[in-house]
């Protein structure tokens, strides 16, 4: 690697939405005509502050029928941004179809006005290009955005998958039963005092809608609501109680790290990570955290500690580690690393494989090692698939090559080497034992041709259920494997310098040591890494070499590690002493790779009727 000559990363470019041109029909208001509001206050940043949040605040009219029927009568939309109406736009639309008698008295829309309005292949576009790059308000946004698209659909175009805020459902949460009687537009724009009374016509009530928005925000602003991402998940589930906390997160840095829940006598409740603490922390204290078991640890947070982190994999890292480290009660996943379980290659005079929790330092004895596996389950999947390939015996007992005892079930019906009744010595039982050997450490190539033989005729004589076993006891082999392989690999390396070049045109740089992260640091664009990297290997932790195939560290962090490692861009940096770091030719990587390739085929009848695979989709 040459850490001094990153590759640039392009920096995407800003586009910038224009206004339709529209039709005569189309009425487009220019900015210097737009009505002013006052402009919203500045808000900390968490998310997307809503001041520099672009909304367009839509309405319908419509002929009342099926949404898939698209029977728009007319569009009208105000765009706002910071409190601020930059635009207006405003169309009727020819649907096709009678307005019925109920609905024109209504809107007032009669079908004679209809008859020189534009389409609806020329007004949907229009609109959605007035749109594009916004958030789109609507009150009761289900409704209106329904009809716009059952009209792309009909119209043959992607629907643009906007960001959508429901004001109904916004009142519904932030207005309290005895303030307004319901939250229908009409009631919600005289309690709020709106400039523009509804009337069914939809630019006036997208204007009245406008007020109405900007009410409801200044309302949830008090509560703590100041991004888009709090707005759109906003309920009122959130308690006061929990909304006052927000006050925890106020001291933490707004950098990448971890960060720890602790209740009032310290003990861990929750550890979590992020690329900015603070925001990330006080989004627990808002309605975009919807985790049921979050709102209950919330409830009980007395204080939060915070540890920068250089580099988003260092922050992985001990994330990890503090979770086994602490069990916090509201951590899931990674609290209980011992849990995990290996298929072992005994070290003995008649070696048998055997799930186990535990790594030995016994491999010089003979013993080998398959996995982790997370649960028992599997790892006996990948028990039956070695064992069915190399045929072991199965007997649990400990047996002396000088004396024999009664023979198993499965001695007498010829399935087992038997050597508990001298069927076999310890030379003629060895060439099982070195084929299970290497099928463990670095040839798979026997495990794979028996149990595809066995797939093969199984699905022959048409027992696919029974295929399918064999074959996820095959897969859970087969990843067990490659994941051991690449595990050892890595713990065989006393030390390991890498870099990736970051989005700013620096560098990320990590020392690993025996699979452990020893050290994260990150160079500067522009900025000569070599200092960077000599400093962060003086400083870097000293990693004892394990006992055994297994990493330095927990499994799964070396996993996360080796992910890393593996991503685009790494580049190893050259050290004091070369690295040999290598997997087996014939190792089990390649045939997850094939099983991966198969699992994504299927059998298909030719018209000889026979069977063959093709790739699925």
């Amino acid at each position: 690697m040459s850490p001094a000559d990153p590759t640039p990363t392009p920096h995407e470019g800003v586009r910038r939405s224009t206004a339709p041109a529209a039709s005569a029909a189309l009425r487009v208001e220019p900015d210097h005509l737009a009505r002013r509001r006052p402009a919203q206050p500045t808000f900390d940043d968490l998310g997307t502050p809503l001041a520099g949040v672009t909304f367009v605040v839509v309405d319908l009219e419509t002929t009342g029928g099926s949404p898939a029927d698209a029977g728009i009568t007319e569009i009208g939309a105000v765009k706002v941004r910071g409190g601020e109406i930059v635009g207006e736009f405003q169309t009727l639309v020819q649907p096709g179809v009678p307005v019925p008698a109920f609905i024109a008295v209504l809107t007032g829309i009669t079908d004679a006005m209809l008859v020189d309005a534009p389409p609806l292949a020329v007004a949907v576009p229009a609109f959605l290009e007035f749109a594009t790059g916004a958030v789109l308000v609507a009150h009761n946004a289900p409704y209106d955005v329904s009809f716009l698209k059952g009209a792309c659909a009909r119209l043959g175009r992607a629907w643009p998958d906007h960001a959508v805020v429901d004001t109904a459902r916004l009142a519904r949460a932030v207005l309290l039963r005895d303030e307004v009687r319901d939250c229908k537009l009409g009631t919600l724009a005289r309690h709020f005092r709106a400039t523009t009374t509804p009337n069914h016509r939809a630019l006036s009530d997208a204007r009245a809608t406008v007020d109405v928005l900007h009410a409801l925000i200044e309302r949830v602003g008090t509560l703590g609501v100041h991004s888009l991402e709090e707005l759109a998940t906003y309920t009122s589930r959130v308690t006061p109680a929990q909304r006052r906390k927000r006050h925890l997160a106020e001291a933490l840095p707004d950098s990448p790290g971890v960060y720890v829940f602790r209740d009032d006598q310290g003990r861990a409740l929750y550890v979590g990570k992020s690329q900015r603490i603070r925001s990330r922390v006080r989004t627990y204290f808002t309605a975009s955290e919807t985790r049921t078991r979050m709102a209950e640890m919330v409830g009980l947070a007395a204080r939060v500690d915070a540890i920068a982190c250089a580099t988003p994999l260092e922050a992985e890292v001990r994330e990890l580690r503090l979770i086994g480290e602490l069990a916090p009660r509201y951590n899931r996943r990674s609290r209980h690393p011992e849990r995990a379980v290996w298929v072992k290659l005994t070290a003995e005079a008649f070696p048998r494989l055997s799930v186990v929790r535990q790594v030995r330092a016994d491999t010089d004895a003979g013993a080998a090692y398959l996995g982790p596996f997370g649960s028992r389950r599997t790892a006996l999947e990948a028990v039956e698939a070695l064992q069915a390939a190399v045929g072991l015996r199965t007997c649990t007992e400990r047996i002396s090559p000088r004396r024999t005892t009664s023979a198993c079930v499965l001695a007498e019906m010829g399935r087992c080497p038997a050597p508990c009744v001298g069927s076999v010595d310890v030379e003629g039982y060895a060439p099982l034992v070195d084929a299970a050997r290497r099928a463990l450490l670095d040839d798979v190539r026997d495990v794979e041709r028996a149990l595809l033989e066995r797939l093969r005729s199984l699905s022959a004589d048409l027992r696919y259920e029974e295929a399918a076993l064999w074959r996820d006891r095959l897969d859970a082999f087969a990843r067990g494997a490659a994941r051991a392989q690449e595990i050892a690999s890595l713990a065989g390396i006393d030390e390991l310098v890498a870099a990736r070049p970051t989005a700013e045109r620096g560098w990320e740089v990590h020392v690993v040591r025996h699979g452990r992260l020893a050290g994260a640091t990150t160079v500067a664009a522009g900025v000569d890494p070599r200092p960077a990297v000599d400093a962060l290997l003086a400083t870097a932790e000293r990693v004892e070499p394990p006992e055994g195939p297994v990493p330095a560290a927990l499994v799964e962090e070396t996993v996360r590690v080796l992910r890393w490692l593996e991503s685009d861009g790494v580049r190893l940096v050259p050290g004091p002493r070369p690295v040999a770091w290598s997997l087996p030719a014939h190792g089990a990587g390649g045939l997850v790779a094939r099983l991966l390739a198969a699992g994504r085929a299927e059998v298909v009848r030719l018209p000889s009727g026979e069977r063959s695979l093709r790739p699925a989709g």
